[in-house]
């Protein structure tokens, strides 16, 4: 896989503001992981490039994430929807969400990671991912009607 490197950098530093909730961690881990992966001697080119920055990005998340204490959602969340009233709604769904399942929403339909290499990353089937999903996108629908 050729790496496109604007287009992972955006997606990588996406995945890491949400999971970090600060700009300048998310910049910060998002260099970090691109510099991880140029520099690493023990990678070799399987077609997993984006599997790998994503588990790079992941373990650096979670090691910035034990070094500080738990905060919540930021105001200025970047958001897709065009109601207002609708990105709140969906955002306080989303906070109800436990974070594997939020960072699968993220990757999924944010950063739009192909199934194939969540189901990888997860080390799940696709049918295990699927319904996962599903189960997700169920609920966040329940708590948008209701």
């Amino acid at each position: 896989m050729t790496l496109d490197i604007d287009t992972q950098y955006d997606r990588i530093y996406r995945y890491c503001y949400y999971r970090l909730r600060s700009r300048e961690e998310a910049e910060d881990v998002t260099q970090e992981t691109f510099l991880r992966y140029f520099a690493s001697d023990t990678y070799q080119d399987t077609g997993q490039t984006l599997q790998y920055l994503y588990t790079i990005a992941r373990n650096l998340c979670i090691d910035e994430k034990r070094r500080q204490p738990s905060q919540p959602l930021p105001e200025d969340l970047p958001s897709k929807e065009e109601e207002p009233i609708d990105a709140l709604a969906l955002r306080g769904e989303l906070e109800k969400l436990s974070p594997e399942d939020r960072e699968l929403v993220l990757l999924r339909y944010v950063n739009e990671v192909p199934v194939g290499t969540l189901c990888k990353l997860y080390g799940v089937s696709r049918f295990a991912l699927y319904r996962r999903l599903r189960g997700i996108l169920k609920r966040l629908k329940q708590g948008l009607e209701g």
